[in-house]
């Protein structure tokens, strides 16, 4: 046995369990009552920050009225950002030494998808790294097709 334990050891394994059960995973359930909330969507843009720090209070009332016997969803969603991101996106140029007027429109605007979708990626992690009980398989995302009809 280890003299300390160290988490890092077990969070990941850990929380790919539960993906794989489907301990989150919210269903319509005619005998329970629903409980439920949409994570205010952070900015796809960057690395989450303290003040995400307010998930932790969801967090604490998802498993509360899951305990509680209730059918619950803790619905998770990221925000493109669209100014913020573009400033962001310029941040990260300007450390190359370069400016987005060094980009046709059409390789900007893939380069700035691009760098989104892999902050996106990271940012959902760093959720999954806190061990927060969201549904995954219901994620929303801004600029997913289904919003522009």
């Amino acid at each position: 046995m280890q003299k300390t334990f160290v988490p890092s050891e077990w969070e990941e394994k850990l929380y790919a369990q539960w993906e794989r059960t489907g301990i989150f995973k919210a269903k319509v359930n005619p005998h329970k009552e629903p409980f439920s909330i949409i994570l205010p969507p952070p900015n796809a843009n960057a690395d989450l920050h303290v003040g995400h720090a307010m998930y932790v209070y969801e967090d604490i009332m998802i498993r509360y009225h899951k305990l509680q016997g209730k059918e619950v969803l803790w619905l998770p969603g990221a925000d493109h950002a669209g100014f913020e991101t573009q400033f962001v996106y310029e941040k990260h140029l300007a450390k190359q030494g370069k400016s987005r007027f060094d980009y046709e429109r059409n390789e900007l605007y893939e380069n700035i998808w691009n760098f989104v979708m892999a902050n996106r990626e990271t940012m959902e992690n760093q959720l999954r790294k806190l061990g927060f009980a969201l549904d995954w398989d219901k994620k929303k995302f801004t600029m997913d097709e289904e919003w522009y009809i």
